[in-house]
């Protein structure tokens, strides 16, 4: 096990339920609030938070330390991770009017095969998007061709395999998502994260090929392009720049001040100047705006709670520990679960890019690609629902494992400098 000095968090012991952290307890009882009483998610996120943060103030405190003081020091620590979700989600829910106005989704049924494969073709256009965009992006375009050319109709377990998607093809690329940005900012080598797509793309064919035949059976894709359908080429090109400047942004932070991405919200920034600057040419949607702030402070209640739970320790690297990581990443966060891998150190990084990037896709707020649908989709914000209908993210994400297991090998590196 790793120490806190190696970690260089607090050793906090929570107080424990039987086996269970009480921490654990309280996430777990919002959650279910949450899967059982849609019309009030908001509510009990916040009422999930206020637990969380009184029980931690009055017995654990926080990773920055005890009381009040700790608390600050963590919402000083995770402000700016915060921040650029909020600004992205509000961001791409103005980018994804723009493109739904844009004519392209209406199109696309004159692109896409006319039976169940054209469902699995989005999903592997969403892939494609994702290794050379960002996740968060991939997925909310994903979302919103599949709203157009489903008429409205989209499968829950469709929705799971887009975000799937989504995390799979950012999962073997270093700006494709903010864990492998991460790695490559610490000094890990391009070249050992994308031997994540080896698992990512067996990933894609098994979650791909049952989503598609369920969404198939349930809606099936429109066979033809909808009539006058146009694509406003101005609305597509203000999409495409702004996608361009979150991209750009992170890679240029990245490459010339990486200390700037934890002070300030850069992509999130670079995100809302697009807008702004594109505003004149073609008026963002922003009415929208109001439903999907209250959107994302749900959401972002939900991040901050996962935030706070006491994951302070990893066991020591190997295969199955990168395995299970998978899995718990699908419930907390996976920024603070690969900083301490990276500072633990001996782990193979492909492996670990894929766990910590697919695996959160089995539940929804497991990732930002999912935080995102369900921000388009309320429907999908029921944990039951989605683990019901998604059955299939689990299975490809161990079937792509242990085809990369198989394949390459488990190879640590050392550790990093």
């Amino acid at each position: 096990m790793t120490s806190a000095a190696t970690t260089g968090l607090p050793d906090i012991q929570p107080v424990m339920i039987g086996p269970v952290p009480v921490d654990f307890v309280l996430f777990a009882a919002t959650l279910a609030g949450i899967a059982f009483f849609h019309r009030h998610t908001l509510a009990l996120a916040l009422s999930g938070l206020g637990a969380v943060v009184a029980y931690k103030l009055a017995f654990t405190g926080f990773s920055g330390g005890p009381g009040f003081g700790g608390l600050l020091d963590h919402m000083i620590h995770e402000w700016v991770i915060l921040a650029n979700l909020l600004c992205l989600l509000m961001g791409f829910a103005l980018l994804s009017r723009h493109f739904e106005k844009s004519g392209v989704p209406e199109a696309m049924p004159a692109v896409l095969p006319d039976d169940w494969t054209g469902g699995f073709a989005l999903l592997a256009i969403v892939f494609v998007l994702s290794a050379l965009l960002d996740n968060i992006a991939s997925a909310l375009i994903g979302g919103m061709i599949a709203k157009t050319v489903f008429r409205d109709r989209v499968h829950i377990g469709y929705l799971a395999a887009i975000v799937a998607a989504a995390n799979a093809g950012g999962a073997g690329s270093v700006v494709g998502d903010t864990t492998t940005t991460m790695m490559w900012i610490s000094g890990v080598s391009p070249l050992s994260v994308i031997e994540a797509f080896v698992a990512a793309t067996v990933a894609l064919a098994v979650s791909g090929y049952f989503a598609a035949r369920q969404q198939h059976a349930h809606a099936p894709i429109v066979k033809d392009a909808i009539p006058g359908a146009r694509i406003d080429w101005v609305r597509l090109a203000i999409v495409t720049l702004i996608l361009v400047c979150a991209v750009g942004a992170n890679v240029a932070a990245n490459l010339r001040a990486p200390a700037l991405l934890d002070t300030l919200p850069v992509i999130g920034l670079a995100v809302w100047a697009a807008i702004l600057v594109t505003a004149p040419l073609r008026r963002p949607d922003w009415q929208a705006l109001p439903e999907t702030f209250k959107g994302a402070v749900f959401l972002l209640s939900l991040v901050t709670i996962a935030s706070m739970m006491p994951v302070q320790h990893l066991p020591d690297a190997s295969w199955q520990t990168a395995l299970g990581l998978g899995f718990v990443s699908s419930v907390f966060d996976n920024i603070p679960l690969t900083k301490l891998a990276l500072e633990q150190g001996g782990y193979d990084w492909g492996f670990l890019a894929y766990a910590v990037g697919y695996g959160g896709s089995m539940i929804w707020f497991g990732s930002s690609a999912g935080i995102a649908i369900a921000s388009q989709f309320i429907e999908a914000r029921s944990v039951v629902r989605w683990l019901r209908a998604g059955w299939h993210v689990p299975l490809a994400y161990i079937a792509g494992f242990l085809v990369m297991l198989a394949v390459l090998g488990w190879n640590p590196d050392p550790p990093l400098r």
